[in-house]
């Protein structure tokens, strides 16, 4: 599926230089970077979020994850959770996990991680599972966000484990012991047969 016309149009219209990169059918940002073989860091995820009553969308590194409780002090929020993906397609009028990271577009605050500074060049979704967009980060910024603050913390991915290798099952096969019933037989006594002289 490739990226919707509405997006290459609302690129075009605010002059955002982009690059349509090609990749095989992915759903998450880990899936892009492992697909795309690119640093985490490099990867910009969007999240929708519902505080309080109003929605908004914050954007960062996919090597980094939300400190709920930075963020509720910083919006002075009482209450953050992340929309649902049910929810997430009537409000955003988006599909499932494609999200751009523009708030001009989806017209809601986009709040943007200050480590994405770190990165000049960003990729993002483009509102397909299987193109999606390189940007410069600051046109992300000059575009995309209304706050630029820090609200994110290092995201520990545990290392995979090796398996351990499986122990043998052995199992014994019995014998059926089969009783065969032995026919007895009496031999019949012999015919004595007479001898002429």
């Amino acid at each position: 599926m490739a990226i919707p016309k509405k997006i290459i149009n609302f690129l075009e219209k605010y002059n955002i230089n982009y690059e349509i990169l090609e990749h095989k059918t992915v759903y998450t940002a880990f899936d892009m970077a492992q697909t795309m073989k690119k640093e985490l860091s490099q990867i910009a995820k969007t999240l929708a979020l519902k505080v309080d009553k109003k929605y908004i969308l914050v954007v960062v590194p996919a090597d980094r994850k939300l400190n709920f409780d930075k963020l509720k002090k910083l919006l002075k929020a009482k209450k953050i959770e992340i929309v649902k993906e049910i929810d997430m397609v009537k409000i955003f009028k988006t599909k499932k996990g494609n999200l751009l990271p523009f708030g001009i577009f989806h017209k809601v605050p986009v709040f943007i991680d200050k480590t994405l500074l770190k990165t000049k060049i960003i990729i993002v979704s483009g509102g397909s599972y299987t193109e999606s967009l390189k940007l410069k980060t600051m046109d992300l910024l000059k575009y995309g966000g209304e706050a630029l603050i820090s609200f994110s913390k290092k995201h520990k991915f545990k290392k995979a484990q090796k398996a351990k290798p499986k122990k043998k099952v052995v199992v014994k096969k019995t014998a059926r012991k089969k009783t065969i019933a032995k026919k007895i037989v009496k031999a019949k006594p012999a015919k004595k047969r007479r001898v002429k002289k």
